[in-house]
């Protein structure tokens, strides 16, 4: 499927007003959320909104036309931080070069969102035979937080949608599955003292550091040993380390350090075992050293949030539809999680499938090619052909 669109298209447009709200997962999604429900509902859009425990954040479905079952066309509306990171211009100010819009979230994944809106007037227009429902959620980026109350409030309305399509970055080629992800915080409590006398003390950061060691080490194996399942673009079950946080001065024994780790494991790669292995390492290699010195001091390890896997039937109809609309023979599998699996758990059937590169998002100067974008409207047309009722 080739497409380039035009840099002043409605889907640009709508993809530049969307990057200038900076809605970091830290922070409230209620200005863009608001922006989009007064959007939709001059088009007849019936808006439905969810928000977290104090309000700041909110979920949006909306339904277009009316009926049974229907299509889901799904995206988050949050997006990582851009502190610490070398942008060349403004992060929420689109910026358009040589094929390319730079901003934060035109990869991950605004674009998607920009396209589903941008083209809201023209399907109205041509009339609904099936409904078609929008889903813009919160704070996918700190664990799929806000889907989970979403798909609550459809099933205690009883609404039914026959399948969804997630538009995170894929370069607009269907995946049927991901890895599941487990998150951790382990916080380590030492003993303080003078940095003279290091060994009258515990050093709970070197303890940290022996900890994220051994979980190097299950890295390590599962690259070397497996298991494999090369579908996947990395094709083992991965252990990463992100934050670690401890200390206070030099000359000072740390009482406390905290880290934070992941697993994100292949089907069929247990990460309950995996936790199992790490924390009987804690207790039994390094616990009974550090209690030698002080009796309290030890190893917490807390869930931190967990993506379910993604396995989406090859034979399924959402599946067929994905490659009608693409042009795509094949099917893919990724090693990154999205919103997708909760669909799935709530027995949505569901692919991923949107414009751009997952390997641009999270980084400074994020972009989207046009070309993406073009195939990203393309696609939403096919499958506007299909739910309206003139061609």
């Amino acid at each position: 499927m080739k497409a380039v669109v035009a840099p002043g298209s409605a889907s640009v447009e709508m993809i530049r007003a969307l990057v200038g709200f900076p809605t970091v997962s830290q922070d409230s999604n209620l200005e863009l959320i608001h922006y989009l429900r007064d959007y939709l509902k001059p088009h007849g859009a019936h808006v439905r909104l969810t928000y977290d425990d104090e309000r700041r954040k909110a979920n949006l479905f909306a339904t277009l036309g009316a009926g049974e079952g229907g299509v889901v066309l799904s995206g988050h509306t949050d997006v990582v931080p851009v502190e610490g990171q070398p942008w060349d211009r403004d992060p929420f100010a689109l910026r358009e070069e040589h094929g390319r819009l730079y901003g934060r979230g035109t990869a991950d994944m605004k674009s998607f969102i920009a396209c589903v809106l941008a083209l809201v007037p023209e399907i109205v227009e041509r009339g609904l035979r099936a409904p078609l429902h929008l889903a813009f959620s919160y704070d996918e980026e700190v664990g799929c937080l806000g889907v989970g109350r979403l798909i609550s409030d459809l099933a205690q309305a009883g609404i039914r949608p026959s399948s969804c399509i997630v538009g995170e970055p894929t370069c607009m080629k269907p995946v049927i599955a991901h890895k599941g992800k487990k998150g951790y915080r382990c916080t380590v409590r030492g003993l303080a003292g003078h940095s003279a006398y290091a060994p009258q003390g515990v050093n709970a950061v070197e303890y940290a550091a022996e900890a994220v060691s051994f979980l190097k080490s299950m890295a390590r194996r599962h690259r070397d040993r497996g298991p494999y399942d090369y579908g996947f673009d990395v094709a083992y079950t991965t252990v990463h380390t992100g934050v670690m946080q401890g200390g206070t001065a030099l000359n000072v024994i740390p009482h406390e350090c905290a880290f934070d780790f992941e697993f994100r494991h292949l089907p069929g790669d247990d990460p309950e075992r995996l936790l199992v292995e790490f924390c009987t390492h804690l207790k039994t290699a390094l616990e009974p050293e550090m209690r030698k010195v002080h009796p309290e001091a030890g190893f917490v390890v807390e869930p931190l949030s967990g993506i379910p896997m993604l396995e989406t039937s090859p034979e399924s109809e959402v599946v067929a539809l994905a490659h009608e609309l693409t042009g795509e023979r094949e099917f893919g599998k990724v090693s990154f999680g999205t919103e997708a699996s909760h669909f799935q758990r709530a027995g949505i059937p569901t692919v991923v499938c949107g414009p751009g590169s997952i390997e641009q998002a999270h980084k400074p100067n994020e972009y989207v090619t046009l070309e993406q974008v073009g195939r990203c409207e393309a696609f939403l047309r096919g499958l506007a052909d299909r739910v309206c009722e003139q061609k």
